[in-house]
Formats: structure tokens, sequence, C-alpha cells
């Protein structure tokens, strides 16, 4: 900063007049000029503290600075870090990939006309796809394969036919053979090309096919036959689910009913046991019989077996079906079970679902 020149012009006293003055004018004059000295320093001092504050702001906002600069470059340090391994992934996984691709081709594949055979199988499959989701949008629990009843006749039975999982349990015991004890016991005796066309067990059959061909065709579905042992009506599908579109299995189930022969007990201990063996567990069920239960797990205690008999076993037996889960039944009357349409009523009222006992001549 420029200093301020010493400005005397207001005391341009030449000696001899100081002089003429006296003693006292000279100290006079002394006093003055030291006076303007002191305030000539004052405000240089001033000055200069306001350089200093200056220059020490500076200073800080210089530090800061810095501080920043350096968190910044340790930000861009760990960008690098991250985006050089970023890196090395992607070149080990391009590594593999090429590896893949080279054994691939050793093995035989052409990558051209692998992906046109995938691309086929992936339209079929969407087609497929797109073919049943419009039958479920256009036929929600309508048939997935036709049948038409006696007269072509339509039929208002109340029972609810939807669901995603449907089981289907038909019994096949010796009983289904006919409505009266006589009657089971003569066609008992006579071959068994003579009892599969006994009207009450083809009565069942046709219940069956009825069943089935008005199944949602988005759901699935399985049949189990049972009498004093539990089984799927196509073997080796125990504990599996079958599809309501696969239409060529839904005709090789019925087939496959055909070719029994009822005979033996009748264990609702075991047809429920083999529902349980169903992963995830039925939301419908569906149960044609004729009466209540002759035995439970095993075979029963005697030759003979009371009403009160089967109804505690049939007691024990409700209890193995899942819960919350409605079941529908189709009992075809049995000559000397008259409490099987009381209990069963109960059965479909308690869990939601329908009972009905069909004329001779449904479906």
């Amino acid at each position: 900063m420029a200093r301020k020149k010493r400005d005397f012009t207001t005391f341009n006293l030449s000696f001899l007049d100081i002089m003429s003055c006296g003693f006292g004018a000279v100290v006079l004059v002394f006093l003055i000029i030291d006076h303007s000295l002191k305030t000539e320093s004052k405000e240089l001092n001033r000055d200069l503290l306001s350089e200093v504050n200056l220059l020490q702001e500076d200073v800080r906002d210089g530090e800061e600075g810095l501080v920043k600069l350096r968190n910044t470059l340790s930000e861009v340090d760990m960008q690098m870090v991250e985006a050089q391994g970023r890196a090395t992934r992607i070149t080990e996984e391009i590594d593999r990939y090429e590896a893949l691709i080279a054994g691939l081709r050793k093995d035989g594949f052409t990558e051209r006309e692998d992906i046109e055979a995938l691309k086929a199988e992936i339209q079929s499959l969407e087609q497929e796809v797109k073919k049943l989701r419009e039958a479920a949008a256009r036929e929600s629990g309508s048939s997935a394969r036709e049948f038409i009843g006696d007269g072509n006749r339509q039929y208002l039975t109340g029972i609810n036919l939807g669901g995603r999982n449907i089981a289907i349990l038909l019994d096949v015991s010796a009983s289904m053979l006919a409505d009266k004890l006589v009657n089971i016991i003569r066609l008992r005796n006579m071959g068994q090309a003579v009892q599969r066309k006994a009207d009450k067990w083809t009565r069942a059959l046709a219940t069956v096919d009825w069943l089935t061909a008005q199944l949602p065709v988005s759901s699935k579905y399985q049949v189990i036959t049972f009498n004093t042992k539990a089984a799927p009506a196509l073997a080796n599908t125990g504990d599996k689910w079958l599809e309501v579109a696969n239409q060529a299995q839904l005709e090789q189930v019925s087939s496959e009913l055909r070719k029994l022969t009822p005979s033996g007990g009748t264990s609702l201990h075991n047809a429920f046991t083999a529902l349980q063996a169903l992963s995830p567990a039925p939301d419908n069920i569906f149960l044609i019989t004729d009466g209540l239960p002759t035995q439970g797990a095993g075979g029963p205690r005697g030759s003979k077996i009371s009403g009160a008999d089967r109804q505690r076993l049939y007691r024990e037996a409700v209890k193995l079906l899942p819960r919350n889960v409605p079941v529908n039944i189709i009992l075809e009357p049995l000559e000397g079970d008259p409490m099987a349409a009381s209990e069963f009523w109960q059965l479909a009222q308690v869990s939601g679902g329908s009972f009905m006992t069909p004329s001779v001549d449904w479906p």
C-alpha cells in the first residue's frame, strides 16, 4: 500500500521566522509535527490490519478448497477402483461365455440351427399358451371335452365345479355293482365282463366323465379310486396333478377306469389319506360313493359290521380331510345304509360343498 507523503505546507516557516517567535513557538511547532506523525501512523496501522485480515480470509478459503480437492480425489480413486473391478468381472464373464460357446461348438452344436430350433419351440409354446388362455377366458368352468347325456339334456346340479386343484374320489368297492344287496351278491358270482356293465357302476363312470368334462380348462385334477386301498386312476401319478387341458390324458383316465371291476370293502380312511400326498392340497373335492365305510386303515375285525361302527369309521376318516375345502358328495343310495345320506349331507354343509343323489338316468 502506498504511503502518504508528509505534507508540511501548512508549516512552511523559515527558521528565522520560528526563531523570531521565541522558544515557546518552537515547542509548539514540534508538538504539532509529532501529533501529525502519530495520526498518520494510526491510519497506516489500520490499513495494514485490514490487509492482514483479508490475507487470513484468503488463507482460510484456500485451506477449505484444499480439503474439498482432497475429498474429490478420494472419490475419484474409489470410482476408479470400482470401474476396474467391473471391468475385471465383465472380462471374466466374456471368457466364460466364449469357453461355453467353444464347448458347444465342439459338441456339434451350430448356432443358427439351435437358435432357429429354440425359436420354433418358443413360438409353439406361445401359441399353445395363447389358446389355453383364450379358452379359459371364453369358458370359465366350461367343458374341457365333450360329454352329452341321454337326450342331450342340460343339468342344473348346483355343484361348484371351479378350483385350481380338483380331486375326484371314486368308490370302486363291490357295493358299487348294484343298489340292493341281493343283486350285489348275484353280480359278484358272475364274470368281470358282466360286472363292468352293471348299471350302477356304469352310472358312476359316466358321472366321472361328466365331472371331468365340466372342469375349467385352466385347472388341474386327479382321480383317485378306493375300496380297501386307494390308488390313482392313472398309474404312477398319485402325487401329481394332471392338466385338464390335456384331452388325451383325460381320455386315458376314462379308459383306465373302465378296466376296473368293483370289489372289496370301503375305506374312506385310505381314500382321504391319499389326498395328503398331493401338493398343493386340493381346493375342491368330489366324492362318488354309495355309503359309509366298512373299515378304517386296516381290515374289519369281524365278518359283520354294525351301522354304529360304520358311522364311527366315517367320522374318524373325516378328520383326515384338508380344512376349509368344499366336499361335494354324489351319493348312489345303497340298501341297508340309512345313515349315509344324513352323514354325507352334514359333511357337505359344514365344508361348503354340495350334496346330491342323482336319478337312475343321470348323467
